[in-house]
């Protein structure tokens, strides 16, 4: 079978104002069959999105440019540089973006953006458009398409967007699909189904698939064939499970064996440090026109839960399902009904900050958690300024230097800003910022979902250390099934506010009993899916 697309000699630089030009994908060579899912692989900064968007000549020319005897064909026809590449853009290639709120145009119906594109490439009045948008937007899994068609993007689900964006890609029927981790942003749950689809609209379609990701777990399950990319660079390539089973390069082993950090044996009868009974937070939906309340939002709904001392308690559910709700309300960060005993006192009884020292919260996004004014030190050392008033400024400093070593960072950073950091170290520091005041508790809400998959588990790792030399609790909210099974003594499933199941985790993953429970682990399953596959 000849090549649909064929890759060759590619580079790609970008020009600095002063001048400078560098190179962030270099040399790399590839080709795409008819009816293939080609899967590339590799962290951030490895050269995947660019790639892909030199296809449909998408990079800001001309401060981006390719290197001499670098070429795209598709069908045979050069693509760079082509006056007609319009012609291919939605048309012969679509694309699927990876955050698609932002790129779905937040003033239009989301129908109409999908009729723009039908009637630019083929012609159709727009009735018929519209006809064939609803089309689209049913074969894609959107339940009650009419309505979905006047609806703004807001006012869809994350996954409900997705769906639209893989509408609007396969509105003309392409030849090939591009995905740019298109389920990075997702629940595990909508993740499944959103690949899922992408292999039954490949099927029926018979579309060739370029699936971008930097989780090997989602490109096993998709892939027939992987590139692994790493600094502009393709380091291996073959037959999906030729790579997974027999990979190569020291770098992909590292790929593969970072997504299965291993959970140590916890068998200490510990006290309990935590213990939350009968939890309720709700907020109004609805006010009568005296301003009294008529309706409730319950995100959390008669929840209890205990933890104890250096265990970790797992909370896991997708998104709205009140995992970060309960955190907070713990943390004693939102208003709740119920009861929340630390260490057998009420925590209404307990000083505020006091309460801060002991239970202490590392967030999703270290980035946003981080004020980019301030320097490494001063975030780091500034809960001691509150609950350590006694220390000298050299012991603050030394303190601050300690915690910084046992996350695994060095003193020298002291003056420097977030925005000087990659992503995990980030989260070394949050972490640090965290452990710094002592506390007995942390509360961790997603501290891996934002870093690729060997930063994750670097994160993974450094938390087990830490847990296991200074016997802390942790409360561990995630969406993601592998995380909680790396970390987890015990794991509370939540769905729409409310508690489906709460077990030890071998329990859960070997013995789950509640059929959503079943359907988070599955979609997480490890295993490639050949319902939709045509071998």
């Amino acid at each position: 079978m000849s090549d649909l697309l064929e890759v060759k000699n590619f580079s790609v630089g970008f020009r600095k104002d002063d001048g400078y030009c560098y190179k962030v994908v270099k040399d790399i060579s590839f080709s795409l069959k008819k009816g293939e899912v080609l899967g590339i692989v590799g962290e951030s900064g490895s050269g995947k999105s660019i790639t892909a968007l030199s296809i449909l000549g998408l990079l800001p020319y001309p401060k981006a440019f390719h290197g001499k005897g670098s070429s795209i064909k598709f069908e045979g026809v050069e693509l760079l540089d082509n006056p007609n590449i319009r012609n291919y853009r939605g048309g012969k290639v679509g694309f699927v973006f990876q955050e698609p709120m932002s790129s779905l145009n937040p003033l239009h119906k989301v129908g109409k953006q999908i009729v723009e594109t039908i009637i630019l490439h083929q012609k159709l009045s727009a009735k018929r458009a519209k006809a064939k948008t609803i089309r689209l937007l049913k074969l894609t899994g959107i339940q009650n398409p009419k309505a979905k068609f006047e609806a703004y993007p807001h006012e869809l689900s994350g996954g409900q967007r997705q769906r639209v964006m893989i509408a609007m890609a396969i509105a003309n029927n392409p030849d090939i699909l591009i995905a740019d981790e298109p389920t990075t942003a997702l629940d595990v749950t909508i993740a499944a189904q959103i690949i899922d689809l992408l292999l039954k609209l490949k099927k029926e379609l018979n579309m060739a698939v370029i699936f971008i990701s930097h989780d090997l777990n989602v490109i096993r399950k998709i892939a027939d064939r992987v590139l692994v990319m790493k600094s502009g660079r393709i380091i291996e390539q073959g037959k999906c499970e030729d790579i997974f089973n027999h990979p190569k390069e020291r770098y992909t082993k590292s790929l593969i064996y970072a997504s299965n950090v291993s959970k140590e044996p916890n068998n200490n009868q510990n006290d309990f440090v935590l213990q939350a009974h009968r939890l309720v937070v709700k907020y109004p939906l609805k006010k009568s026109f005296w301003g009294k309340v008529r309706e409730y939002l319950y995100a959390v709904n008669n929840i209890s839960v205990k933890l104890k001392a250096g265990k970790t308690l797992g909370i896991v559910g997708e998104s709205g399902s009140g995992k970060t709700t309960l955190g907070m309300a713990i943390a004693g960060l939102n208003k709740f009904e119920g009861d929340i005993f630390y260490k057998g006192q009420d925590i209404k009884l307990i000083k505020n900050k006091e309460l801060r020292k002991k239970i202490q919260i590392v967030f999703q996004d270290p980035y946003n958690s981080l004020n980019p004014r301030m320097t490494v030190g001063d975030i780091v050392g500034e809960g001691l300024l509150v609950h350590f008033k006694n220390l000298s400024k050299n012991d603050r400093i030394n303190k601050v230097v300690n915690v910084l070593h046992e996350v695994g960072l060095k003193e020298d950073i002291l003056n420097k800003y977030p925005h000087e950091f990659s992503g995990g170290q980030r989260q070394r520091i949050a972490i640090a910022r965290a452990l710094v005041v002592e506390p007995e508790v942390l509360i961790l809400d997603e501290p891996t979902s934002a870093l690729d998959v060997t930063i994750a588990a670097q994160i993974l790792k450094l938390l087990q250390k830490i847990q296991k030399d200074r016997g802390l609790a942790y409360l561990f909210i995630t969406h993601d099934m592998k995380a909680i099974k790396a970390m987890a003594d015990d794991i509370a499933v939540l769905k729409d506010g409310k508690i489906v199941e709460l077990n030890a985790a071998g329990k859960i993953f070997n013995q789950p009993r509640h059929p959503y429970t079943k359907n988070l682990i599955y979609s997480a399953n490890l295993k490639k899916q050949f319902i939709y596959k045509r071998r």
